[in-house]
């Protein structure tokens, strides 16, 4: 790169963060970090109507929980502050002016009831109404006005716009580093509001300025605001200032791959479109996050990273280090990318299964601590508080998991022993003479001095085989016997992890119970 790589983050604080925006806001941070740039967070809140009091926070929150973190922003304040919009307002003011001042642009004192009266002439004639060259000269502006009576009206105190006078034609010749070459013939382009009666710029002339003073060089963004590239070029343009490389990055679609994916699918189909949860305070309706629904932020990022963009190999679990070497912005697609649910939780599932057991192990405690009965103990010892213990539990069952939510389910054997018995399976495997089989078992056990998985494995298989009886016979009660029906990991771990005593007690208990 021939000069420092600075790109920039700028949600508007209007609700919560959908995951096509943390998707923006992750390929600018691959992209400033692969080239050792800046990755700047930037609030344009200059829709004072739509504000949220809590969401600029909440894009913060789900920037760090996503680990992907800004360098300059809020909060971390660079050389090229303040940078919420509203902070800035002064700013803007000036290069309005001096668009007016070099003939770029012009006052317009049309009424909203004026435009609406347009509109509704146009539409009744099968026409489109469009602020531009074709009409602009008949409208209420400063380029049909007298300079006299523009000025009356702005003494009096008139309300007015500033827009932006589109060149006519031209065939505009623009490079996105995504779509390539993007050819616009400026005479379908409309004359856009840059300044606003209440004293506020649009989202066009901040974004331009704001861009061009924090020294932007490389504008990533959304699709959706690929139309508004031509007037933004032709805005550098017009000001005299270089204008940075643009790569507008494809929609995120629904599962079933029509439409951009919205909040309204995820409510249907059983899934969060936002990183975290989500208090609306007006209605109080809280809407799911991925950190509340289990995922872990590197999964998160990884199934991020993958709509839209791919590695040109047939690796897909990246850290996000292997994301920030291998990211390139030329392998980004056109076309959307179709979000898929089980793929999302395919990628959980790889990072739980690779996660180290103690971390895994401190996750499910904490989230046992308030919902699950795990501290209760096993027969007076507390092995729920004992995280060696818990760690080898976990060991043996995350890779039936997605979630640390699905621990209990898939453990609760270790910390209780069963209060009853699954009956098809009883029914099935418990029959005339298991009792006795089951007590020649817990004298064979409790023989046993290293009560280690594979010794126990060793000496039960070897006194099956002596009996010469079916494996069944003996493996199936004995399961039931620990976990209370047919399921588990490797039933000889179970047994090395529960202990001698606990194991003979729970088969004696089973043999009272199912006799």
């Amino acid at each position: 790169m021939s000069k420092p790589v600075r790109v920039r983050f700028a949600p508007s604080p209007t609700g919560p963060l959908h995951i096509g925006g943390v998707r923006t806001a992750l390929f600018n941070y691959l992209f400033a970090k692969k080239y050792n740039g800046t990755f700047v967070l930037r609030i344009e809140d200059t829709d004072q109507n739509r504000y949220v009091a809590n969401a600029e926070q909440y894009i913060v929150d789900s920037l760090n929980w996503s680990n992907i973190p800004f360098d300059e922003g809020p909060g971390k304040n660079g050389s090229f502050g303040p940078y919420r919009q509203s902070e800035r307002k002064e700013i803007y003011k000036e290069y309005a002016d001096k668009l007016i001042n070099s003939g770029n642009a012009y006052y317009a004192f049309d009424t909203t009831e004026e435009l609406d009266f347009h509109r509704t002439d146009h539409q009744e004639k099968g026409k489109t109404f469009i602020y531009n060259h074709h009409n602009r000269l008949k409208l209420k502006n400063s380029l049909s006005l007298s300079s006299e009576e523009v000025q009356k009206r702005i003494d009096n105190g008139d309300k007015y716009v500033i827009r932006f006078e589109t060149p006519t034609n031209e065939i505009l010749h623009l490079n996105d580093m995504i779509r390539g070459e993007i050819k616009i013939d400026t005479n379908v382009l409309d004359d856009k509001i840059l300044f606003k009666s209440d004293g506020m710029p649009t989202y066009h002339l901040a974004n331009i300025v704001d861009d061009h003073l924090m020294e932007i060089s490389h504008v990533i963004r959304g699709e959706e605001w690929l139309p508004s590239m031509a007037l933004h070029v032709l805005l550098y343009r017009a000001l005299g200032w270089d204008t940075p490389e643009f790569a507008h990055l494809p929609l995120i679609l629904k599962p079933t791959g029509k439409g951009k994916l919205s909040k309204r699918d995820g409510d249907k189909l059983g899934f969060p479109v936002f990183p975290l949860a989500y208090k609306n305070e007006e209605t109080e309706e809280v809407s799911r996050g991925y950190k509340e629904d289990g995922y872990l932020p590197e999964a998160f990022i990884n199934m991020l990273a993958f709509l839209g963009w791919s590695p040109g190999t047939e690796q897909e679990i990246f850290s996000l280090e292997e994301l920030i070497q291998a990211f390139d912005i030329s392998k980004v697609g056109k076309s959307g990318a179709k979000f898929d649910v089980e793929k999302t939780k395919w990628f959980q599932h790889q990072y739980l299964i690779n996660k180290n057991d103690g971390v895994l192990a401190q996750l499910f405690l904490e989230q046992s601590k308030d919902s699950l009965p795990i501290g209760i103990g096993i027969r007076g010892n507390d092995k729920a508080n004992d995280l060696d213990y818990v760690t080898k539990v976990v060991s043996l069952i995350k890779e039936r998991a997605t979630f640390v939510s699905d621990f209990w389910e898939l453990s609760n054997f270790f910390f209780q022993a069963p209060a009853e018995y699954d009956s098809k399976a009883t029914k099935k495997n418990w029959k005339e003479g298991t009792n006795e089989l089951m007590k020649e078992l817990i004298k064979i056990l409790s023989k046993i001095e290293s009560f280690s998985s594979q010794n126990i494995e060793n000496i039960v298989k070897e006194w099956i085989t002596s009996k010469e009886i079916g494996f069944g016979k003996v493996m199936q009660p004995f399961r039931l016997s620990l976990v209370g029906a047919l399921k588990g990991p490797h039933l000889f771990d179970i047994a090395s992890l529960l202990g001698k005593e606990e194991v003979m007690n729970r088969i004696e208990t089973a043999i009272k119970k199912l006799v």
